[in-house]
């Protein structure tokens, strides 16, 4: 059995129709955590884990592959889709004064570039894409390619079922240090595996990543956040760029950038105990652990 997130399960109904997520409830400050393809919210369980009654954290499985109810067939899928639909849900839910937590995928950023952001109070970047690094690495670009050839999607889905591809370097072993339990694995990549119309999600996604050039053009637009923004880089990250880090934090007023030891990008896998304390300690407004200056 998964290794569950703790929370009720419940599902909103958006515009590209049905998101299903996990809320722990409460009355602390709200966390909305964002997670990659072709995963779902399950990636946070150790971190959520880790933070026990202090936050309400909402965590959505995102239309990326891993998710279980299939978009509507006129969905804007796209990067800027997908990252205005995040707005869209944290109104629908009403959700104020938010920490939005981004991981592996990037597209929450959009919200940023568009000024959409009268519901963040801060935003926690970890090891995600960034400027013009969609998407990313040796994965990124082989979702993309596949996704253009007929079947090609599948076929990748079906590989990751075994254990060699899921840790061969440079494809998805790059993801995370150490073997990501068999049956999370499992979990994520089932829906796209045995459901064509989630696999087409996936593949409207690939194909909605704009030109590198405009991708430059939205990551400075950003600058206009001008609440905190913690940035946690992965020390030994393989697929975003170390110097994305720095500049990100270089980007924003109120940036700040922590390398996170120990880890690659998955850092809610490889470090969930290093990050859950880096978050509680920057929501707290305290000095972030082993802050670089």
């Amino acid at each position: 059995m998964v290794d569950r997130l703790p929370g009720e399960r419940r599902s909103v109904e958006l515009s590209a129709g049905t998101i299903e997520y996990t809320d722990t409830g409460g009355d602390g400050p709200v966390l909305v955590m964002l997670h990659g393809p072709p995963m779902n919210a399950t990636v946070w369980r150790r971190v959520v884990a880790e933070l026990p009654g202090e936050y309400r954290c909402v965590l959505p499985t995102w239309p990326l592959g891993g998710h279980r109810i299939p978009m509507r067939a006129d969905a804007d899928l796209s990067l800027r889709g997908l990252g205005l639909l995040v707005g869209e849900f944290l109104e629908r839910l009403d959700l104020r004064e938010v920490t939005l937590v981004l991981n592996d995928w990037g597209g929450g950023q959009v919200l940023l570039t568009e000024r959409r952001t009268d519901r963040l109070a801060r935003v926690v970047l970890t090891s995600c894409e960034a400027f013009d690094n969609y998407p990313p690495g040796i994965p990124g670009k082989l979702l993309g390619v596949l996704g253009r050839v007929p079947g090609g999607i599948a076929a990748l889905l079906q590989l990751l079922r075994f254990r060699a591809v899921q840790r061969a370097p440079g494809g998805w072993g790059w993801m995370s240090k150490r073997p990501i339990p068999r049956d999370v694995q499992r979990d994520w990549f089932t829906p796209g595996r045995t459901d064509a119309a989630v696999r087409r999600d996936l593949i409207r996604y690939g194909r909605g990543i704009p030109p590198k050039r405009t991708l430059r053009e939205w990551a400075a637009e950003m600058s206009s956040f001008d609440r905190p923004v913690l940035v946690a880089w992965a020390a030994e990250d393989k697929l975003m760029p170390r110097d994305h880090g720095r500049r990100l934090a270089d980007l924003f007023p109120e940036g700040r950038l922590v390398e996170v030891p120990d880890s690659r990008t998955l850092i809610p896998e490889d470090n969930p105990e290093f990050l859950a304390r880096a978050l509680r300690e920057f929501i707290a407004d305290t000095p972030v652990t082993q802050l670089r200056p």
